[in-house]
């Protein structure tokens, strides 16, 4: 059985136009310790794919799908509050953003214990053992003073390692990572992906990065799923993907690399009758 599957997955929301769908019939299927990609340029529905998968879309969008089975049980058929005691435990995520996602009037502390309170039947005193072992975890220097600390108080990499402390607070068998480098600088992309590789090596939770960086992809990923438009083109094994592309939008990105480019030029795609499909 696997840790999650979902089939046949669809988003909408509503707009002047009339109903609009972002999100074409996608399934998506991880395993226990696996890492899985999704990537796609921006606006390819992988973020909105995994929070439809988390429940964490606005009222206003329109969520259908044959499952969504996390551990053999459905999260699209169970109870808001039998889901609620999954998402944040055994299914958490990192937001895109650190420094929006983080609440500006808390502390970092304040952030992790609401988590632990939630989630674990700890003390105070268990909470607050448990936030400074996060933190050191995640690299955090004078952890004791980053808890007191203020999102504007800290850097952009240390508000993504507070991220990553909060959705690993209580140890989650699937890690969500939308685009977690994004606006770090390279030196700080690299510690990130590192610590992520690290901690799902220790726990061995599995892991699916959100990304549209074909170099995170060839780092991080055992598979690769690529979007475009909202649709699946393509699925393949990291390695296979990247030695044979089948689909020309996956040949495309690949193309795009600096160390692949060719000319002046980067490629283009066109929206033709290629891409409206549902993948391979």
């Amino acid at each position: 059985m696997s840790l999650l599957d979902v089939k046949n997955l669809s988003v909408s929301f509503p707009t002047a136009s009339g109903q609009t769908t972002v999100l074409h019939k996608a399934s998506y299927v991880i395993d226990k310790g696996e890492v899985l990609a999704i990537v796609g340029e921006s606006g390819s529905g992988k973020s909105v794919a995994m929070l439809a998968v988390m429940g964490l879309l606005p009222p206003t969008a329109t969520v259908t799908a044959d499952h969504v089975l996390f551990e053999g049980r459905d999260l699209m058929t169970m109870p808001v509050k039998e889901r609620r005691r999954i998402i944040g435990k055994d299914i958490a995520m990192i937001f895109q953003e650190p420094v929006a996602s983080l609440n500006p009037c808390f502390t970092a502390g304040y952030q992790i214990d609401e988590v632990l309170k939630q989630h674990l039947k700890l003390d105070r005193k268990g909470r607050h053992a448990r936030a400074l072992e996060l933190l050191k975890a995640v690299g955090i220097p004078e952890p004791e003073e980053k808890l007191k600390a203020y999102p504007h108080q800290m850097s952009g990499g240390q508000c993504q390692r507070i991220m990553i402390a909060i959705a690993m607070a209580c140890e989650p068998k699937l890690l969500i990572a939308d685009e977690p480098t994004t606006a770090l600088d390279v030196t700080i992309q690299k510690q990130i992906l590192e610590l992520l590789a690290r901690l799902q090596l220790e726990t061995g939770m599995a892991m699916i990065m959100i990304t549209h960086d074909m170099g995170v992809v060839a780092e991080t990923a055992d598979r690769v799923i690529v979007q475009y438009h909202g649709r699946k083109m393509e699925e393949a094994d990291v390695l296979s993907l990247f030695e044979a592309p089948k689909h020309a939008y996956t040949r495309a990105l690949l193309s795009a690399l600096p160390e692949n480019a060719t000319g002046d030029r980067l490629p283009t795609i066109d929206y033709t009758a290629e891409f409206a499909g549902d993948g391979e």
